[in-house]
C-alpha cells in the first residue's frame, strides 16, 4: 500500500516544498514545452529525454542527482525549476483497504486522492482541480466551491507520489480522473498530464487504455478529447429523462442528454472501445422500471457499458440509495436487453461517503479557511 509520512516526520529537500514560486515545477512542462525552453538556453533537446527519466522514472527530488548531466545544466536547471511533492495532511484507511489522501498544495488548498486495491493491482482515482464549478446535487465535493483548475504538475504529482511510495507487492496500473473537478473544464493541463502518464519511453508508463477521464457532460470537448487522446471515457448520466437531470446535474441545462449523447455517439475511439455510461441510483428520483426502459432506448446508437452506481449516502444529503431490490430490478432490465453492466459498489464507504470529505473536514479546523464553507 502507499506508506503515508506523518507531516511532523516528513524530510524533504527545499525544492519540495516550493517556498520560491517564481520558479515554476518542471513537471508543469511538457516534453515539447521543455525542449523549446532548452533550446532557448542553449542547450541540446536530447537533454530533455535525460531530465523527464529522472523526474518520472528514477524519481528524484533534486537536479544535483541528475549525474549525466554537467554541472552547469543542473545548476541551470536549479535556478529555474523546482521538483515539487505534495504536502500529505492525512490518510484515512477503510477497512476494504482503500486509502483516501488528502494533499495541501504550495498555495494552502487541499485537494483528494484515492488509492483503491484490486485483485491483482492498484486504481487511483485523482483530483483535476481544487473543488468543482459543476454543482452536481450528489456530490459532496460541490459543497467546497470550485477554487482553481490544477496545474498539469499538481496532477501529475498524484500520481507520481502514490507510485514512489507503494508497496512494490502490487502495481499501480489504472488511473480514473474521477475526483474533485471538471477534468474537462481543465482540458489543456489534463491533456499535457495524460501524455505523461501514457509515455513508455519517459514517462510514466501507464496504458491509454488504463487511463480514465470521467466527464459530467461538457458535450463540445467530446470532440477534442476523441482527437488528443487514446485514453477511455467515461460520462455520468444519472438521469433518463432533462427534467430530473437539470435538477441533479446543472450542466443539463447548458448540454441537455440530446446534446451530451449525440457527441458520445460521434465520439472517435478505436473500434473494440466503449465509452462508460455512469448511472447513479437514488431512491425514488432516477430509479424506476421506467428509467431502467428508457435508457436502453437512449443508449442504442452508442457504443456503450454501463456502471451502475448506487447512491453512497453521506450527511447533509436528502438523497438516499435504492433498496436491494430495486437496485437488481435496473440491472436485470439493462442485462437482459444486452448490456454490459456493472453494479459498482463505492469502496472505502466506512472511511468517507463522497469526494471531496476530508477536504471539508480539514476546512472546518480552527484556521483552516482556504476555501469556502
Amino acid at each position: 500500500m502507499f506508506h503515508f509520512t506523518s507531516l511532523s516526520s516528513h524530510s524533504m529537500h527545499p525544492e519540495n516544498n516550493r517556498p520560491d514560486l517564481n520558479r515554476p515545477d518542471i513537471k508543469d512542462l511538457s516534453f515539447d514545452q521543455l525542449i523549446v525552453w532548452l533550446k532557448s538556453h542553449g542547450l541540446e533537446s536530447y537533454r530533455a529525454v535525460q531530465i523527464f527519466k529522472w523526474v518520472y522514472i528514477r524519481q528524484v527530488d533534486t537536479f544535483d542527482e541528475m549525474t549525466d548531466l554537467r554541472k552547469d545544466v543542473r545548476q541551470m536547471l536549479t535556478d529555474n525549476f523546482v521538483i515539487s511533492r505534495l504536502e500529505n495532511v492525512k490518510m484515512e484507511e477503510s477497512e476494504d483497504g482503500t486509502q483516501k489522501i488528502l494533499f495541501r498544495l504550495h498555495d494552502g488548498n487541499f485537494i483528494e486522492s484515492v488509492l483503491i486495491p484490486e485483485k491483482n493491482h492498484y486504481t487511483i482515482c485523482i483530483s483535476s482541480q481544487v473543488g468543482c464549478a459543476q454543482g452536481c446535487k450528489f456530490c459532496l465535493t460541490a459543497k467546497g466551491g470550485f477554487i482553481r483548475n490544477l496545474t498539469p504538475g499538481e496532477i501529475i504529482a498524484q500520481v507520481r507520489d502514490i507510485k514512489n511510495n507503494l508497496n512494490k507487492s502490487k502495481k499501480l496500473t489504472n488511473i480514473v480522473l474521477m475526483g474533485m473537478g471538471e477534468p474537462l473544464a481543465n482540458y489543456q493541463n489534463v491533456i499535457n498530464a495524460i501524455k505523461i502518464f501514457s509515455n513508455t519511453d519517459y514517462g510514466l508508463n501507464f496504458s491509454n487504455r488504463r487511463i480514465t477521464i470521467s466527464t459530467a457532460g461538457l458535450a463540445p470537448k467530446l470532440a477534442d478529447l476523441g482527437r488528443d487522446t487514446d485514453a477511455s471515457l467515461a460520462v455520468s448520466l444519472n438521469a433518463t429523462e432533462n427534467s430530473t437531470r437539470d435538477m441533479l446535474m446543472p450542466v443539463n441545462r447548458k448540454y441537455p442528454i440530446e446534446t451530451l449523447l449525440n457527441a458520445c455517439r460521434t465520439y472517435k475511439m478505436a473500434s473494440k472501445r466503449k465509452i462508460t455510461i455512469e448511472y447513479i441510483l437514488i431512491k425514488d428520483v432516477n430509479d424506476s422500471e421506467e428509467d431502467a426502459r428508457r435508457l436502453v432506448k437512449l443508449l442504442r446508437p452508442i457504443k456503450a457499458k454501463i456502471n451502475l452506481i448506487p447512491f453512497n449516502e453521506h450527511a447533509g444529503s436528502d438523497f438516499a440509495c435504492p433498496d436491494e431490490n430495486i437496485i437488481d430490478r435496473f440491472y436485470n432490465i439493462l442485462i437482459s436487453s444486452g448490456y454490459i453492466t456493472m453494479i459498482r459498489r463505492s469502496k472505502g464507504r466506512d472511511i468517507s461517503a463522497a469526494c471531496g470529505q476530508l477536504r471539508l473536514k480539514i476546512g472546518k479546523e480552527p484556521g483552516r479557511n482556504n476555501f469556502p464553507e
